[in-house]
């Protein structure tokens, strides 16, 4: 007893309710994000609305949305979500479901439902929603990550109920996503790694269908365009190209805060999917680099909150935000230096667009809870063994 209350001890040392470390590495990719975005949405801004300031405003207001949504994950206990995790993806296939049907269209996608003037994206949600559905679901009986029947089949099934209904939007890059945060979160269970091959193996059998049979389609535009982006510049290749171009020319240093050509209307829409390609041209390879030190850090400190967390419901709760952070940092990566298939997904933080960074707080905030509720719970751990000892 007395070497469990040596760990415990340790282990409670220094606590503090709110895990700084994590709130401030949060709030440093908000406030660059912001900064960005009115840098990177200066002209596009004033050629569409007429004002600067148009981006900037909403963005601003969009963060202080988000950061209620943090204080109130911070303040809801996690284990509540045990309750409503069957509900919550039922929602959210009825919401993708619905978005179908009677969704708003922009650019020929149909991601979007309205209400009043503001527009909901329910695949962003069913990130948030896949991460609890399979937390309670492999959290509750172990054992159920390890059998193909009663574990990994009936995820596979819903996650790939949510992926196709999210391609026919078309949104390629959500579906990825989820599916990857399905396929890491069940690792993090405990599946075994065959399963993984099988499934990559299985991937890879569509690729190559798209890459052979389906040529004049629009997935097989999407999937070779990126191989060379300028051999049809004006065409589909249009806005990798001029990433590329932007990244280019910001070389080791950057050409300065604000002083980004590609963003003068070359780049469509700059402040949203490809920030980062404004970013590298105007603080350079260097900007880049610390941006990603700074990702690492909180992908770092989330992990540190998972292996802590009191339980598995918050380890599996806490691992599934960290792994949906590392996916779309990944692949935003991979789009804007044309190293995967151009398709929409937003730098976690940092990317305008109101529905991205309201997720993204809420999630940063209920990690922060699961940090908060372990430290709790190890206090109370630590009084009754030592009461334990007294008698």
């Amino acid at each position: 007893m007395r070497e469990k209350l040596t760990a415990l001890t340790d282990r409670t040392l220094n606590t503090k309710k709110v895990d700084f470390p994590f709130l401030l590495i949060t709030l440093i990719l908000v406030a660059f994000g912001l900064i960005m975005v009115f840098s990177a949405s200066y002209y596009y801004s004033i050629s569409v609305n007429g004002t600067p300031f148009y981006y900037l405003i909403r963005d601003g207001i969009w963060i202080c949305v988000g950061l209620v949504a943090m204080v109130i994950g911070m303040n809801i206990d996690y284990r509540f979500y045990k309750k409503v995790a069957v509900l919550g993806i039922i929602a959210c296939i009825g919401l993708l479901v619905l978005v179908l049907l009677i969704g708003t269209e922009r650019n020929g996608a149909q991601r979007w439902l309205a209400v009043g003037p503001v527009t909901f994206m329910p695949g962003e949600w069913t990130k948030l929603g896949i991460i609890l559905f399979i937390s309670w679901f492999l959290g509750e009986k172990p054992g159920r990550a390890r059998s193909l029947a009663l574990g990994i089949l009936p995820v596979l099934a819903i996650t790939a109920a949510c992926a196709f209904l999210i391609i026919r939007q078309p949104n390629l890059s959500t579906a990825i996503t989820v599916c990857g945060i399905a396929v890491a979160l069940m690792l993090v269970a405990g599946m075994r790694w065959i399963y993984v091959w099988v499934t990559v193996a299985a991937g890879g059998i569509g690729l190559l269908f798209i890459l052979f049979f389906m040529k004049d389609s629009f997935w097989y535009s999407r999937m070779t365009n990126f191989i060379n982006p300028f051999e049809d510049m004006f065409g589909e290749g249009y806005q990798v190209a001029q990433s590329l171009l932007a990244l280019g020319s910001g070389g080791l240093t950057g050409a300065g805060l604000g002083n980004s050509v590609q963003k003068s209307l070359y780049l469509p829409e700059p402040q949203n999917d490809f920030i980062l390609a404004i970013i590298g041209e105007e603080l350079g390879y260097i900007g880049i680099l610390a941006l990603l030190a700074v990702y690492c850090l909180f992908i770092w400190r989330g992990m540190h909150i998972a292996i802590n967390a009191s339980d598995r419901f918050g380890m599996l709760m806490a691992s599934g935000v960290v792994i949906m952070v590392a996916i779309q940092l990944i692949l935003n990566v991979a789009v804007v230096t044309a190293s995967m298939p151009a398709t929409g997904i937003n730098l976690p933080f940092i990317s305008y667009g109101g529905n991205g960074i309201l997720m993204f707080l809420f999630a940063a905030g209920v990690l922060l809870n699961i940090s908060a509720r372990s430290k709790k719970d190890a206090l109370e751990d630590l009084e009754n063994l030592k009461d334990l000892e007294e008698i």
